[in-house]
This record gives C-alpha cells, structure tokens and sequence, in this order.
C-alpha cells in the first residue's frame, strides 16, 4: 500500500467519523440543555431519536403511497416534522413525569429508563421489530470526488450541513433570544429568575421539549447513514452522555469539541483494529482525562 493510498484512507475514515460526529454532536446537544442546563437524567433521549428517525420513515412511506412525486422534496419537511414530533412528545413528558422529579436526579434516572423501555416497546408493538429504512431523494445518493481515489458521500455532506445549521440556531436561540436569556437566569440563580418575573416552570418545560427536539433531528440524520430499529436509539445514548460529560455539563462548546474528538478517534482507530477494541482505545482515552480534569473540557462557572 503506498503512502497516497494511505492519504486517501486516512481521509475517507476522517469523513466517515465526520458522519459519527454530526450524529454525537446532535444527540448531545439535546442533552447539554436537558441535562447540562436542567440537571436531570434523561436515559430515554435515545428513544426521542428514534422518534425523529420513525418520522422520517412514516412521512417516506406516505409520500411513496400518496404523493410519489414529491419524494425528491419531502426529506428536508419531514426533518422539520421529526423535530416537532418529538418536541411534542417531549413536552408531554416533561408536564407528565419530568416537573416532579426536579432535583431528584437518581429517580430522574430512573423514570426516564422506564419510559426508555416503554417506548421500545410501543415501536415493536406499533410499527414493528424489524430496521427500517426510508426511501431517499435522489440528490442525497452517490458521491462527491474532490480528489482521485477518494469519495465522499452526498448523504453525509448533507448531514454536516443539517448539522452545522442546527448547532447554530442553538447557540444563537441561546445567547441571542429571550428564551435563551430566561434559560441562562435559571440556570444561574433559580429564585432570583422567579423574583424577576421569570416562569421557571414553564421555561423548564420548553427547554426540556426542545432538547428532545433536537434529538428528533439527529434521528433524522441518522436515517440518512443507517436503518432504524427499536433499540437504534439506545445505542447511542451512552455515547451521548460521555459527549455532554466530556465536554462540560453546561458548555455547549465543550460538547462540539468533545463531539468531535470522540468521533474521529473511534473512526479513525477502526481501520487499525476491531469496532470493539476501537470503543475501548476511546473510552480509556476518555476515562484518562476526566481523571486529570474531572470538570470536562470547558467547565462553566454559574452560581447554585
């Protein structure tokens, strides 16, 4: 094998852990709001991921059905449809089971598991146990050869565009709107938000809501580089979490950073050696710093 085949190589498993990245980065947004701006543990986010994927899937196969010829222009609505579903379902959630466990984060943990397993369970029951895949647009398949000898996929082009778009709107809704602001005093000092006129319960809910929303969003990337099935959102729930902690509980820059390294070390590392021992190389690496730097990458300083 030469050295430009080596080259070649090395940037094709950099792209595919760009893929990985986009998927992480997305996942743990959600998770940085719910967890990082909230502190509660929420074990089902996968499933609000799978939610957004099965979106995806519904609106390919009534689009097939029912309007065949808008199947080239369906995908980027139904990406705005997965992200309300599951906003939705958030918001249910949250009103339902979340408001009464606020500062409980064990029962946090452990309710949110149960609604994990329930909804596993209504996918087997009410769309099937078997992986599904949607129909894709044509312009989202082949590959784009900026060089000889290396090809990337116009599918994973489009997810770091999705990508990049969705962390955007959430560091500029963060910093710039007035949700925002309202998060940022509750996260900062809960009674003096409420003494200033702040709902911190309503402001709770919504920001609950919208983490599950972006989780939706990142199903529907996932659906784009892999078929979908009951358990598909679970799989990525620990990695996201280690993204989150990584990176800084409250830091939204810390999760892109972390997002980032943790993907391309595993990618890369997968083409030296098995998936498993790829995993394990990453979460030693992981397990290493946090024991330097048990605060994350970029710790946020916020008074409690």
């Amino acid at each position: 094998m030469t050295l430009s085949d080596m080259f070649n190589i090395g940037l094709m498993q950099g792209f595919a852990g760009l893929s990985l990245f986009a998927v992480l980065l997305l996942m743990g947004l959600g998770l940085a709001i719910i967890f990082g701006q909230m502190g509660v543990i929420n074990m089902a986010h996968g499933e609000f991921m799978a939610i957004g994927a099965y979106t995806i899937y519904m609106a390919s196969t009534f689009t097939e059905s029912h309007w065949p010829g808008a199947i080239a222009v369906y995908f980027p609505i139904a990406i705005v449809l997965a992200f309300f579903v599951a906003f939705f379902f958030g918001w249910i959630m949250e009103w339902a089971l979340i408001r009464h466990l606020y500062k409980r984060p064990l029962d946090t943990l452990l309710a949110t598991w149960g609604v994990s397993l329930g909804l596993q369970q209504c996918f087997r029951t009410f769309i099937g146990p078997k992986e599904v895949s949607p129909t894709l647009p044509e312009w989202l398949m082949g590959a784009w050869a900026p060089i000889e000898g290396v090809d990337i996929p116009l599918n994973g082009l489009f997810v770091l565009a999705l990508t990049a778009l969705a962390t955007g709107g959430v560091l500029l809704a963060m910093h710039k709107s007035r949700w925002g602001l309202r998060v940022r005093a509750t996260v900062s000092n809960r009674v003096m938000a409420n003494a200033t006129g702040i709902d911190t319960m309503k402001t709770d809910r919504l920001t609950f809501a919208i983490g599950c929303g972006i989780a939706g969003v990142a199903g529907a990337a996932f659906t784009t580089i892999g078929s979908t099935g009951p358990t598909s959102g679970s799989l990525y729930i620990v990695d996201a979490f280690l993204v989150v902690t990584f990176g800084g509980a409250a830091s939204l820059l810390g999760t892109v950073v972390s997002a980032f390294g943790i993907a391309q070390t595993q990618s890369i590392t997968e083409f030296f050696m098995t998936g498993s021992m790829a995993k394990v190389l990453t979460l030693s690496l992981i397990v290493l710093i946090l024991m330097m730097r048990p605060q994350g990458l970029f710790a946020s300083k916020v008074r409690r």
